[in-house]
């Protein structure tokens, strides 16, 4: 049999056995809108139970198809192009806030909630889920778990690995596996949590998530230090960090037409605020410091949206590096993009920042390509986050080091047929 028949016979076939799963109406043809990174897929189905998604993604492997799964599709490019999209398995029908065991401080939430819904949600409690992740309207539990999105409060409260305590995995094979659940101490069994965070979902997709919370601050506020280069701002981040202040967050803001900028947010009492913005003017000044909106801390979303110009080449890259090395990354950007690239950079003080770099695509890969070999040869690390459509293809990761062979294997024991991302995560995984 012809080799194109021969898929669109398995095509067909899946298509009737997984509407006899979820119905019709929750199957559909893949549209423009469907595309993942310039891949299109053949299917969307849309289960509305785990055991439902778990049906649905069995049926796929044992036909032999790839599988990209999907929540509210805002990391989408995130990752290199897949191999193959044959059936995107979305979790938009998987919302639910399951269970807020409030006095506990703990909630469980369907991987298709968003981020946006569950704080309001936790709100009504008086509590939150310590994560600033992009997006959080589109964005959902399952999405942010997968591409371990976080942001300036990490610096207090942890990344995504520190709050989550338990997952459920549908895996390729159909069997739905558990991990952790509502205490925030367990140590029983393997720790599939933080396995499956960060993991682009090439190991399992994601059905629901257990998450330790913290309380909601009675009273936030935000300052902003004017600096007069990279230097002083690096050394007044440092400065603070070595403190005692109690700081939530703390970011450095700078680019090629704005002056370099460090932005700390304190939550508590009003007293206690006080307080602590005192010290601050003991230890830099007065004159340097100005109160500022809380959307400065929107200044990671603002370098990774589209919409941000009319730009239409540009690129958002993550970088990690040192602390005490911020500014010399930073004067390594702004020397790479001279005068052909607009750049901007916001770096948080554990290290990791964002890059957006606009200009003609050539000159923004030969920049990513230079900025990278510098990084590594540091001991950091760049990931590509977006790409303009006429850049070479540039590895989205970069070098994963002697860990490879042992990610590899991880991903052999869960998806040995390769059906879930395949080509997408570090090394081609």
């Amino acid at each position: 049999m012809d080799a194109s028949v021969s898929a669109k016979t398995t095509a067909n076939t899946f298509e009737t056995d997984a509407r006899a799963i979820v119905t019709a109406k929750y199957v559909r043809t893949a549209g423009t809108n469907d595309v993942v990174a310039g891949v299109q897929p053949g299917f969307v189905v849309e289960p509305g139970s785990e055991q439902e998604l778990a049906k649905v993604l069995k049926l796929a492997n044992a036909a032999g198809l790839v599988v990209i799964p999907r929540g509210g599709g805002t990391k989408l490019e995130w990752g290199n192009r897949p191999a193959r999209a044959d059936v995107i398995l979305s979790t938009a029908r998987l919302h639910r806030v399951i269970e807020h065991a409030w006095a506990d401080l703990t909630v469980s939430a369907e991987a298709g909630c968003t981020i946006g819904k569950l704080q309001e949600a936790l709100a009504k409690h008086g509590q939150r889920l310590a994560l600033d992740a992009l997006w959080p309207e589109r964005a959902t539990v399952g999405g942010v778990l997968s591409t371990n999105d976080s942001g300036a409060l990490r610096l207090r409260f942890g990344s995504l690995r520190d709050l989550v305590i338990g997952v459920t995995l549908a895996l390729a094979d159909g069997t739905l596996a558990s991990s952790g659940g509502r205490v925030v101490k367990n140590v029983a069994g393997y720790d599939l949590p933080k396995l499956a965070t960060g993991a682009l979902g090439t190991l399992g997709v994601i059905t629901r998530a257990f998450f330790r919370l913290h309380p909601l601050p009675q009273e936030t506020r935000t300052i902003s230090c004017a600096t007069t280069d990279l230097r002083d701002a690096q050394r007044l981040a440092l400065a603070i960090q070595n403190s005692k202040l109690a700081h939530s967050a703390l970011q450095i803001r700078c680019g090629a037409e704005m002056q370099p900028r460090v932005d700390v947010l304190f939550e508590g009492t009003e007293a206690g605020l006080t307080a602590q913005i005192e010290q601050v003017k003991a230890m830099i000044g007065a004159a340097t410091i100005t109160d500022a909106s809380g959307e400065v801390w929107n200044a990671r979303q603002e370098i990774s949206s589209a919409g941000k110009n009319t730009v239409a080449e540009f690129a958002v890259a993550k970088f990690a590096t040192l602390p005490a090395l911020i500014a010399d990354t930073v004067d390594t950007i702004a020397r790479l993009a001279a005068a052909e690239l607009r750049w901007s950079v916001v770096a948080q003080a554990t290290g990791i920042g964002w890059v957006r770099l606009e200009g003609k695509a050539q000159v923004i890969e030969s920049t990513l390509r230079e900025f990278r070999v510098g990084l590594e040869r540091s001991g950091g690390s760049l990931v590509i986050a977006h790409r303009p459509t006429g850049m070479a293809e540039l590895d989205a990761w970069g070098n994963a080091g002697d860990v490879l062979p042992v990610m590899r294997a991880v991903k052999w024991q869960f998806d040995p047929d390769k059906t879930l991302n395949p080509g997408r995560f570090v090394g081609g995984i």
